[in-house]
């Protein structure tokens, strides 16, 4: 292997990232083999903590808020497309949720601000055979959730978190919020927002990980 054909060292460390949490849904690490309830607050396996840790494959794309852009197609009646001031003439909403890493870190009552998906989906008209959604991110990211689950009257695209503008570590300058899934769902960096028929199962959901991730039934892994 040439010199120009060696990964760099970013692409290095993204590989890496990779083959251990790859290696963690072999293993089943963190599993413990119970199941909640929704109602009980701090799903099985999982840690409080008070911090908010910074996960991702090792690339924080800087995505300026005049460049940014939402794309929202598919299986739409209305497919729309918002830069930043679009975005922002939109109806805001806050809601308040916990989050919960697959890692197995939850951190509770978190105050967001954004658009709500609800709107959203009233403005695109998702069509009658639409029934899933992929998340598309500034990083190559992908992931795949039901529309059902998109849906959910907590979700939003947030663009600010306690009061003040997403950082680019967490995702700014938008990304999406899904409370009840684990935090691999809530897409950072949002790009796109595609509606389908089909499912496409996304990064992590083709590398071992569930394809709903729901923290109260431990869906780690697939």
């Amino acid at each position: 292997m040439s010199d120009d054909d060696k990964p760099t060292l970013i692409g290095q460390i993204k590989e890496k990232l990779i083959g251990s949490k790859q290696k963690w849904a072999k293993e089943g690490r963190l599993l413990t083999g119970t199941t909640a309830e929704h109602t009980v607050r701090l799903p099985p396996g999982q840690r409080l903590v008070k911090d908010w840790p910074v996960l991702d494959l090792g690339v924080q794309p800087s995505v300026p808020k005049d460049v940014w852009r939402l794309d929202v197609d598919g299986a739409v009646v209305n497919p729309l497309s918002w830069n930043w001031t679009d975005f922002m003439a939109q109806p805001q909403v806050e809601d308040t949720s916990d989050i919960h890493c697959v890692t197995a870190w939850s951190r509770y009552d978190n105050r967001w601000t954004g658009v709500s998906a609800q709107f959203l989906l009233a403005q695109v008209q998702p069509r009658p055979e639409a029934r899933h959604v992929i998340l598309h991110s500034y990083d190559g990211y992908t992931t795949n959730v039901t529309l059902e689950h998109f849906a959910a009257p907590d979700v939003i695209i947030a663009h600010a978190w306690e009061g003040q503008p997403l950082s680019r570590e967490h995702g700014g300058p938008v990304r999406l919020v899904m409370p009840q899934f684990y935090l691999w769902k809530s897409a950072k960096w949002l790009k796109r927002i595609e509606f389908r028929a089909d499912d496409k199962p996304g990064f992590w959901e083709v590398r071992g990980y569930h394809n709903e991730g729901d923290p109260w039934l431990e869906d780690r892994y697939s």
